[in-house]
C-alpha cells in the first residue's frame, strides 16, 4: 500500500528523522489493518507536524470569526449582514473566506435557517425573526491552510422543541468526539452519533457527511454519521476531518433547491440542526482545531 522506504532513509512525514525511528512501525501497523480488510488512510491524509501547525492557525481564525458572529447575531439582521461580517472579519485577521467562489458559491458563509439543512445562501431578503434557528458555517484559508466549523444560534424566544433539537445536535458532536482515538474507526463515531439522534426521536441525514480538510477544502475521507462500529476508515494520528451530523426533526430525506443549485432542505419541511467541529487525531485521542 505504501511506497517502500529504506529504514535509514528520511521519513516520508517530513520530520527529518530516519524512517526506522519515525513512521516504520506506524506503517507496519496500518498494513496489518489493511490485510484484515479494513479501509486505511493514504499517506496524503496524514498531516505532517508543520502542516498541522498551519492548519491550527487557520482554525484559530475560523473560531474568531464565529465568535464575532455570536456577538453580532440577533433578531432583525439579515443573513446578508452576517455574510458581510464574516468577510470583513476574516480579511481583518489575514484570512480568506474559503466558501467565496468555491465551485461558484456566491457568498463568504453558509447561513441555513430552520428547515434548511445546509448551504443556505445569505440574502438581504432573509431577516432573522424571533424563534428562528440558524446554522452559520464558516470556512477559512490562511497561508494556504483550510479550516471549517459551524455553530447553531437560537434567535429570541425559541420554544422547547427547537431548543431540544439544537441541544441534541450538539450532544451528538460531543459523543462523537469521545470516539475519536487512534487505531479505532470512523464508524465508531458514526454509530454513537446516529444512536443518540434516534434515541431522541430524530433522524440523521445519510446523503451528506463530513470530510477531510487541511491542505484542501474537501479532502478524503468522506465521513458518515449513520455508520457502524468497527467499519469505515481506520483513524490514525495526523488525520484531520470534520464531525458535522445534520440532525432532522422529521425524515432524513432531503432535496436540493434547483433554482439556486446549493441550498438543501428537509423533504418534510421540518427543522434541521447542525454543528461542525474540525478534529485532529492525536497519539492519544483528539484535538479540536475549530468549533
Amino acid at each position: 500500500m505504501f511506497k517502500k522506504i529504506g529504514r535509514n532513509d528520511l521519513c516520508w512525514c517530513g520530520s527529518h528523522k530516519k524512517y526506522k525511528k519515525c513512521h516504520a512501525e506506524f506503517d507496519n501497523k496500518v498494513e496489518v489493518y489493511k490485510l484484515q480488510g479494513h479501509i486505511v488512510p493514504s499517506r496524503e491524509m496524514i498531516k505532517t507536524p508543520d502542516q498541522i501547525a498551519g492548519i491550527r492557525e487557520s482554525g484559530k481564525i475560523n473560531i474568531a470569526v464565529l465568535d464575532a458572529v455570536e456577538e453580532y447575531i440577533e433578531e432583525g439582521i439579515t443573513t446578508d449582514d452576517i455574510d458581510k461580517l464574516v468577510y470583513q472579519k476574516t480579511k481583518e485577521l489575514g484570512g480568506v473566506p474559503a466558501q467565496l467562489g468555491y465551485q461558484g458559491f456566491p457568498k463568504s458563509v453558509c447561513t441555513s435557517v430552520n428547515e434548511q439543512v445546509c448551504h443556505g445562501i445569505p440574502s438581504k431578503n432573509v431577516v432573522l425573526c424571533n424563534r428562528d434557528i440558524i446554522n452559520v458555517d464558516v470556512s477559512t484559508i490562511y497561508k494556504g491552510y483550510f479550516s471549517d466549523s459551524s455553530r447553531m444560534f437560537c434567535i429570541g424566544d425559541v420554544d422547547e422543541k427547537k431548543e431540544k433539537l439544537v441541544r441534541v445536535a450538539w450532544e451528538c458532536i460531543d459523543l462523537g468526539l469521545k470516539q475519536v482515538r487512534p487505531w479505532s474507526f470512523l464508524g465508531d463515531m458514526g454509530q454513537v452519533v446516529h444512536e443518540h439522534a434516534i434515541k431522541n426521536g430524530y433522524s440523521v441525514v445519510k446523503d451528506i457527511g463530513g470530510h477531510g480538510i487541511g491542505l484542501g477544502f474537501h479532502e478524503d475521507p468522506w465521513v458518515s454519521y449513520v455508520s457502524k462500529k468497527n467499519t469505515e476508515m481506520l483513524m490514525v494520528p495526523g488525520m484531520i476531518f470534520t464531525i458535522e451530523p445534520m440532525v432532522n426533526m422529521g425524515t432524513d430525506e432531503i432535496f436540493l433547491d434547483e433554482e439556486n443549485g446549493w441550498t438543501i432542505y428537509t423533504a418534510d419541511g421540518k427543522l434541521s440542526a447542525q454543528w461542525e467541529v474540525m478534529v485532529l487525531v492525536t497519539d492519544d485521542g483528539y484535538e479540536v482545531l475549530a468549533y
